[in-house]
């Protein structure tokens, strides 16, 4: 696992959600609040499953966008905005950054994942929790920043 990887795409998709300007997603997609609190989200699962790691614990990881949708929107209600939202994850970002880096041999430790990425991945089994990390910040981060330059462009 690239930890310094993983941060750049946290600072590459915070630096985009500070620019805002994002326009109303198309039906039945997320919009930019939403994308957002689906991180945050999915920082709160990936901490978890870190800290079960960390421990020794076994755990599973499933990260389905629709798994969550009722919690991304509850977040959206609570935090009431996008700058609010961005608050939240900068700070579920950095400590997911901080237990990452004290993961060392840990992170080949196996983690009943199950996670989807449109057409572009499907994971259902274990895989070691630094590679799920990998796909975290080489598939899920820029997957979801794409999403958000595009409703800038719709808007």
């Amino acid at each position: 696992m690239d930890g310094a990887g993983l941060g750049r795409a946290y600072d590459e998709l915070l630096a985009e959600v500070a620019m805002g300007g994002f326009g109303p997603a198309p039906r039945g997609r997320l919009d930019a609040e939403q994308i957002v609190a689906h991180l945050a989200a999915n920082d709160e699962l990936m901490i978890e499953a870190t800290e079960a790691v960390l421990a020794g614990s076994p755990y599973a990881y499933y990260n389905l966008e629709t798994m969550h949708r009722p919690q991304v929107d509850a977040l959206v209600a609570e935090y009431g905005g996008i700058d609010e939202l961005a608050t939240l994850l900068r700070s579920t970002s950095q400590k997911l950054m901080a237990l990452v880096d004290r993961l060392g041999p840990a992170a080949g430790t196996p983690v009943d994942t199950h996670l989807r990425e449109g057409y572009d991945l499907a994971v259902e089994g274990p895989l070691p929790w630094g590679r799920v990390l990998d796909l975290h910040a080489r598939v899920h981060l820029p997957k979801h920043l794409a999403q958000l330059r595009t409703l800038r462009a719709v808007g």
